[in-house]
Parts: structure tokens; C-alpha cells; sequence
């Protein structure tokens, strides 16, 4: 059923688009695009590029020799990130599935996910795809949220506790993915240079329930009876009385590509 609590389920594309423009997400962002260190030349992959809300700042920096190559699953976001980047040269967009990148092997010298990993069916395999398409000396960034970290104060602390196990549990296919960066970055064969946490946070309950999904989560656990419905509803709305406050902790991850072939890299995926 479609939730009766707090806001609908946003378009994703606009929500995406939405999140960049906040203050923590323009933070990490610009903190990460310095670390990926783009240069002018280079062959640039935005894997799960979206709407393409980073494809301008990659293009700028990989300028007129270099290429950026955009792959999205959604023939709707790719749509979208072509009309944002219509005036760029060297942008490439390609549809296709992160655990089967159409990219060749060995071509790219810069790689970025964000916020993408949390989604996929086999994340160790797209960092093995990663691995594949990208040179030796290349350089990967990766950004992912931890959910098992999701706090939202009330005054009801158990419920707002069974609400994190929801988000953590069922809400999110890989709600912990955050945590594992670093050592499903290793597992790939990738060398680890930086590590990094921000703690993006809400004061605003309205902004907090479109970008958390505090209500329309709720409903689902509701339904599914995880939670009592009067008591999961008298959390919902005790949230807008008062002050507000709820936070969760954002991963990035900056890795290089060593050289040699992957450990984890199948015979199918070593000859593409």
C-alpha cells in the first residue's frame, strides 16, 4: 500500500539531485573529487551516474582531450543526466549493469560510485568490474551511508530503535555497506590510500522525512508489523513537535589499482 505516513516515495532523480545540493552533500562531494584528483586527459567512469549530478565537475576537470564515461542500469536516469550534460563534450553515456560494465578492460584512470553499492544484488563483484576496467595507477573513489548508524531522536528512544532495525534489516539491501568499503576495496585487489567519515545530519523533520523516508518507512514497518501501528504513528508525528535531530554516517574510500590482475577476477570477466 502506498504510505499514508509523511511524504510519498520521491522521484528518484530529483531526490538525488536534491541530496548533492544540500550543505553535507556538497561537502563530501568536493572532498572526494579533490582526493579522485581528475586531470586533464584522462578517461573518467561514473558508475550509477543518476540524473549525472557529477558529470559536469568530471568533465571540467578531465577538460576537452579527456573522455567520462556514464553508465546507469535506468534508461530514465540516463535520459535525465543527458539533458544536464547536453552542453559538454566528451561525455559517453552507456546503459548497463555495474556487475557487467560495458566498458573494456583496462581503459579508464579514474573510477567514482556514490551511493550506489548500497543497492546493488553482489558488491564485491562490481569492485571486481571495477578492477577490470580500470589501469594500473588508477585511481577509485567510493561513497557509501552505514544505516546501522541512523539516529532519530524522540522521546520514544525504543521505537526510534526498531525504526533504525527496519531501515538497517529490510529497507535497504545493503544497509551496511558503508563499514565494508574499506575491506571490500582490499578484497578486489585495490590499495587503500584514504578513509573518511561525514556525519550528515537534520534539524528540519520535513527535510529529514523526504530524504530518510522517516514516514513512508514507517508505514512499510507498520504493515509488515515490526511495529504497533498507534505506537508507530505517535513516534511519526512526536517528531514535529519540538526540536529535531537525526543523523547517520556517510564512508568515502580512495583507492589506487596496484597493478596485476585481481584476485577475486573470473576467467569471463579477465577476458572481456
Amino acid at each position: 500500500m502506498s504510505s499514508s505516513l509523511g511524504v510519498s516515495r520521491p522521484d528518484q532523480a530529483a531526490y538525488m539531485l536534491r541530496a548533492a545540493e544540500r550543505d553535507a552533500g556538497r561537502a563530501y562531494k568536493a572532498r572526494l573529487l579533490e582526493l579522485l584528483d581528475v586531470r586533464a586527459g584522462h578517461t573518467v567512469l561514473d558508475v550509477g551516474c543518476g540524473p549525472g549530478t557529477d558529470l559536469p565537475a568530471l568533465a571540467g576537470r578531465a577538460g576537452a582531450d579527456g573522455t567520462v564515461i556514464a553508465v546507469d542500469r535506468d534508461p530514465v536516469m540516463l535520459a535525465r543526466a543527458r539533458e544536464r550534460t547536453a552542453d559538454l563534450a566528451g561525455v559517453e553515456f552507456r546503459e548497463g549493469d555495474a556487475h557487467a560494465l560495458p566498458v573494456a578492460s583496462g581503459v579508464v584512470d579514474r573510477a567514482r560510485t556514490d551511493r550506489m553499492l548500497m543497492h546493488v544484488a553482489d558488491p564485491a563483484e562490481v569492485l571486481a568490474e571495477l578492477y577490470r576496467v580500470t589501469r594500473p595507477g588508477a585511481r577509485i573513489a567510493l561513497a557509501e551511508p552505514d544505516w546501522d548508524t541512523l539516529v532519530v531522536d524522540s522521546g520514544d528512544l525504543e521505537t526510534s530503535r526498531a525504526f533504525t532495525r527496519y531501515t538497517a534489516s529490510v529497507a535497504v539491501r545493503n544497509a551496511t555497506i558503508g563499514r565494508a568499503l574499506p575491506r571490500l576495496a582490499r578484497g578486489a585487489g585495490f590499495q587503500v590510500e584514504t578513509v573518511f567519515a561525514e556525519t550528515p545530519h537534520f534539524t528540519d523533520v520535513a527535510e529529514a522525512d523526504y530524504a530518510l523516508g522517516l514516514g513512508r518507512n514507517m508505514e512499510r514497518a507498520i504493515d509488515e508489523g515490526r511495529v504497533a501501528r498507534e505506537r508507530g504513528r505517535r513516534w511519526f508525528e512526536g517528531l514535529f513537535q519540538g526540536p529535531f535531530f537525526a543523523s547517520f554516517t556517510l564512508v568515502a574510500v580512495v583507492c589506487t589499482h596496484p597493478g596485476g590482475p585481481g584476485p577475486a577476477m573470473t576467467p569471463e570477466a579477465a577476458a572481456r
